[in-house]
């Protein structure tokens, strides 16, 4: 629910609360996979609270001051690192992330994927060494992004568009050193195109 009338426009961070939601739902077993990925897809996709209304309207309400379910199932220890020599490796799926990451890719790649990720704290902050070869970060909407670092003989991208975000919201720094190689920070299209159909016209 977003506690809005249902005809006025939803922001990022309405959004983002419902697939919350909807995450820790699937996690109590209360929605298969299938029902969660069409739900998310709607959920970011909505432009009004009555989009988002129906989402959540046959899940019962989490109990009052209740630690999510996110961090109870999240695996409990915060990740720190990710390596990947001659080869990939990848967070994905529901993972904790605390305060910093450092992520280490040579003549190999990986990703890291922040859908899913519980983020403990209000800023990660990820550094990212890469010699002939790169990791991408993927970032779900409602996160304030910030990109930094330098290339030699290779590249850095950013492909998050502009939202408007609430004070307060949680925020991502990636710091990328890449020589022979390059990393992106992005964000998956249907998330892209749910951003830019809420954008008003210039």
């Amino acid at each position: 629910m977003t506690g809005q009338p249902p005809d006025l426009r939803v922001s990022d961070a309405d959004r983002e609360r419902v697939a919350e939601r909807l995450r820790d739902a699937a996690g109590e077993g209360r929605l298969t996979v299938e029902e969660l990925d069409e739900r998310l897809d709607r959920a970011y996709g909505a432009r009004t609270g009555s989009d988002l209304a129906p989402l959540t309207a046959d899940l019962p309400e989490p109990a009052l001051g209740a630690e999510p379910l996110a961090h109870r199932h999240a695996g409990g220890k915060r990740r720190r690192w990710i390596v990947a020599v001659m080869g990939g490796s990848n967070l994905r799926g529901r993972w904790l992330a605390g305060r910093k990451l450092s992520a280490i890719a040579v003549m190999g790649g990986g990703e890291i994927d922040l859908r899913n990720a519980v983020l403990t704290e209000g800023e990660l902050r990820i550094t990212i060494f890469s010699f002939m070869g790169g990791v991408n970060v993927v970032v779900p909407p409602g996160i304030d992004v910030e990109c930094s670092g330098f290339a030699l003989m290779g590249g850095n991208d950013t492909h998050v568009p502009p939202q408007d975000l609430p004070p307060g919201a949680r925020r991502v720094h990636v710091r990328a050193i890449s020589i022979m190689g390059g990393s992106d920070v992005k964000m998956k299209r249907r998330d892209r195109k749910a951003l830019e159909a809420d954008s008003p016209p210039a």
